[in-house]
């Protein structure tokens, strides 16, 4: 497969579901010291990777639980954020300016704080109460921080009594390299066509509910738009009639994020319009795409670990289509600003 590293891809997917032992010992750990809220706190891509653990305890839980951006949390505080909160932060480089700031604004009001990087010696990983370490590359963080996320948030239901099939699920995600690497073997003739299809398309309308509707915003901002500088909207699928629809044409470009749970239902209904007044529609729906050792009943909450295999085939495709290197950057990280 183009741009396609078995080896990194087994130490980035395999590494990040072998930090299970470390990741109960720090739901053990906050667990015994007690909170009443969990603050899930990022900037960009890692901000939005937030979402689906934020929509995943806000229908498993009755704890109290949000998602809030780095620099804005500094600006307007929030009197909630207490010594018996819990905020976790996400930072591949660990160098993020502002989610160090954060942190730091957490530490200060006595929040138990727990950082998620790829690197040990990060100014994020000094600065936290828990460190959780996996090496990612860009195109692999998805996968790293979605199944790290997702034993955390179980795992810290599971010891409120709110999720009793922890132990099997994190039985599941030990290792999904191989079940990983075979949906990108399964999306990589869609993505090439679509690339081929697109090479010269400067503007995508992108649309996600549930648990998918972080990584809609992810792909549009985070990659289409800072990696490959197209144009884009995002709109969450139950908004989609709430005006986006009318910027849709025949031609325009959408892209259907549809995952396997509560909200399927919403981008059903999306794909039913697209099909009517849209010809040029691209549905990722995570029910194609079978998921060895994944259960079933799971299949809904593994949804945006599946669509980051499914989307890097996308991006690199449209790299080599469009000659556009998906590191190439005007501004981000190479200016003051």
């Amino acid at each position: 497969m183009l741009g396609f590293d078995p080896d990194i891809y087994q130490r980035v997917v395999g590494g990040a579901g072998a930090l299970r032992p470390q990741i109960e010992q720090v739901a053990d750990a906050v667990t015994a010291r007690g909170y009443d809220s969990l603050y899930l706190i990022g900037s960009g891509g890692s901000y939005a990777a937030m979402w689906p653990y934020e929509h995943l305890i806000t229908r498993e839980s009755t704890l109290r639980v949000t998602s809030v951006i780095a620099a804005e949390l500094v600006l307007t505080g929030d009197p909630r954020l207490t010594e018996r909160s819990v905020a976790v932060f996400s930072s591949l480089s660990g160098t993020t300016a502002e989610t160090i700031t954060a942190l730091a604004y957490c530490r200060e009001r006595g929040v138990t704080t727990i950082a998620l990087t790829g690197h040990p010696d990060s100014p994020i990983a000094h600065a936290a109460d828990h460190v959780l370490v996996n090496w990612a590359d860009d195109e692999t963080a998805g996968e790293s921080i979605d199944i790290q996320l997702l034993l955390l948030a179980t795992a810290l239901l599971n010891r409120r009594g709110e999720f009793d099939a922890y132990e099997r699920l994190a039985d599941e995600l030990g290792d999904l390299t191989a079940a990983l690497t075979a949906v990108q073997e399964q999306a990589d003739p869609i993505a090439a066509a679509f690339a081929e299809r697109h090479a010269e398309t400067e503007y995508h309308f992108l649309t996600g509910a549930g648990n998918l509707w972080g990584f809609t915003y992810n792909y549009s901002m985070c990659i289409l738009e800072e990696m490959q500088w197209l144009h884009t909207t995002r709109v969450h699928g139950a908004e989609f009639f709430h005006g986006s629809l009318e910027l849709i044409e025949k031609d325009t470009s959408v892209i259907v994020f549809v995952g396997e749970d509560e909200t399927r239902p919403l981008m059903e209904r999306v794909c039913r319009f697209t099909e009517r007044y849209n010809e040029n529609t691209t549905v990722i729906d995570t029910a194609d795409y079978p998921v060895a050792g994944i259960s079933p009943e799971f299949r809904g909450l593994v949804a945006p670990i599946v669509v980051d295999a499914v989307t890097i085939r996308f991006s690199k495709h449209l790299e080599r289509a469009r000659n556009h290197s998906l590191t190439k950057r005007r501004y981000y990280r190479t200016v003051e600003y």
